[in-house]
């Protein structure tokens, strides 16, 4: 792993089992906010959009291991970037996140507003549409994308490695 490496995001299917207590809290669930209607996701209700199934990625990855060889690799789940990230980063490096590559579902931004929650709160609990990171070699990163997407994931790089001190560093 090295400065130049590309991080590539594999999508979430939504909040998966990230900060169900923080949601709990913010949509007050025990007094049945979970039957409102989100327009974001034609009319599907609250409760139907934060229970859809996690993403299961093994066969993907899997098959992407076949192919490249896969420096890192990390599960947004509980700890959301900046906990989860850092665990497969070797001494010396850093992880650079681009917000502006990121695809993030309607719903990060519902639980944001309605909780007013900071963006450094949401990226510490959430995993804010990126399922998982996979940290590949900048040559090997359009092969990379190719082998996902015959596997089914719609994947995309959301930044890369860089000289630092094993942290996650989210740019605008």
């Amino acid at each position: 792993m090295k400065a130049g490496d590309v991080i590539i995001g594999l999508p979430s299917s939504g909040v998966h089992s990230n900060g169900y207590s923080l949601v709990r809290k913010v949509f007050d669930v025990e007094n049945g906010s979970l039957n409102k209607k989100l327009p974001e996701y034609s009319g599907k209700t609250l409760g139907e959009v934060l229970l859809t199934p996690t993403e299961i990625y093994v066969k993907p990855m899997l098959a992407l291991n076949k192919e490249v060889k896969i420096k890192g690799v990390s599960h947004i789940t509980g700890g959301g970037f900046f906990e989860n990230i850092p665990r497969c980063l070797k001494n010396g490096v850093s992880a650079v996140i681009s917000r502006k590559a990121l695809r993030i579902p309607p719903i990060f931004g519902i639980i944001a507003t309605a909780g007013d929650v900071p963006d450094r709160d949401m990226f510490n609990t959430f995993n804010m549409g990126v399922g998982m990171t996979v940290i590949i070699g900048s040559s090997e990163a359009d092969k990379s994308l190719d082998i996902l997407k015959q596997n089914g994931i719609d994947a995309y790089i959301i930044g890369e490695i860089a000289e630092g001190e094993r942290e996650v560093i989210i740019k605008n």
